[in-house]
């Protein structure tokens, strides 16, 4: 640009940045337009893909005549909270679905949005608890909890989920956003472009590092309440709590994920067996990792948690963690350094009427 000012007349220098700027807005529109176009496509091809199932399900047997073993009359719902370890997570069922004979389905909502309209919630609860084809089933996506209860379902979906550190989420978030990671280290971010390190944009006082950003891991699992997407709610904290103990089956930590999936195999093999020893071994075990991602300073952990929004997302976080830490004594034992799973620790006596 240097030598162009030196070579060319003002009035052309502006005529060359007018030119250069349009080029660059038509280049980021046609990328725009291609990642749409990309969206849609997949939505294609996956819609195809249940037509093909449904279909050769039909040409094998009415649906109606469908009878399941308990075993298989199973539904799995990972409402995954975004940049939790959760697509290391989702590898793993994906890369067993085959051997231990289940489903898995990604639930794409529109711009990810974690809230569903009632009539999609409908929809859905339906698809769940009546797609027989698709049962035993694991599904993941960001999506909020949604209470099957209220439906008037019979058999409830299995819950689970894994939470992260409120912090070190928000600032795996913010890099991603900028600069992807290296599973799909080509596609173009939201943010890309923008160069601003984390500790600048808390110093700065930017929105995309201000503690109300902080506020996901809560009204996930709080639910489709309108409450729960009220920033700093103590109502919603409170629910999130209670769901998680009552509703979620198990919850774990992303700094713990190996004993997190350790525990899903001992307590639910039709889906994880052989979890634990593909987490170790496999190549897929730390398949996500944020690009160029810069741990905060001191000063800058220290400015987040003033605010009132990271002490109750921490308390949740503790109140998770404490509670995962529990279920994880009770189930295992430690020698030498390594895990086991406890064998069964309880069996039935003095049974009346006695059996000729």
């Amino acid at each position: 640009m240097g030598l162009l000012r030196i070579m060319l007349p003002p009035k052309l220098q502006l005529l060359a940045v007018l030119i250069f700027g349009v080029a660059v807005l038509f280049l980021e529109n046609q990328i725009q337009k291609l990642e749409e176009s990309r969206g849609k496509l997949e939505r294609a091809i996956a819609r195809h893909e249940v037509r093909e199932i449904e279909q050769r399900h039909t040409v094998d047997g009415p649906r109606q005549d469908v009878t399941l073993d308990e075993e298989d009359d199973v539904v799995i719902i990972y409402n995954r909270v975004p940049k939790t370890a959760s697509t290391s997570f989702t590898n793993i069922a994906y890369d067993l679905c085959a051997k231990n004979k289940y489903h898995v389905l990604h639930i794409n909502t529109t711009k990810n949005n974690p809230v569903m309209s009632l009539q999609d919630q409908v929809r859905f609860v339906k698809n769940v608890t009546s797609w027989k084809e698709m049962k035993p089933g694991f599904y993941h996506g960001h999506i909020s909890y949604l209470d099957f209860a209220k439906f008037g379902v019979k058999k409830k979906p299995i819950y689970i989920n894994v939470i992260r550190d409120p912090i070190e989420r928000l600032v795996s978030y913010y890099y991603f956003l900028r600069f992807g990671d290296d599973y799909r280290p080509g596609l173009r971010r939201r943010k890309q472009g923008d160069k601003k390190t984390f500790d600048e944009c808390v110093a700065a006082g930017g929105s995309d590092c201000a503690p109300e950003k902080l506020w996901l891991q809560i009204p996930f699992f709080c639910g489709h309440s309108s409450e729960c997407w009220n920033v700093g709610s103590r109502w919603a904290l409170e629910q999130a709590k209670y769901n998680l103990i009552n509703e979620y089956f198990l919850v774990g930590v992303t700094e713990e994920l190996e004993d997190f999936i350790m525990l899903l195999e001992a307590a639910l093999p039709r889906f994880f067996r052989g979890a634990t020893e593909l987490y170790r071994t496999g190549k897929k075990s730390h398949l996500r990792k944020t690009t160029e991602k810069k741990l905060p300073t001191k000063e800058t952990i220290a400015k987040l948690q003033q605010s009132e929004i990271w002490k109750m997302e921490n308390e949740f976080y503790e109140f998770a963690l404490e509670q995962f830490q529990f279920v994880r004594a009770h189930a295992v034992r430690e020698k030498d350094g390594e895990l086991y799973i406890l064998a069964q620790n309880f069996f039935y006596e003095k049974i009346y009427p006695k059996s000729n």
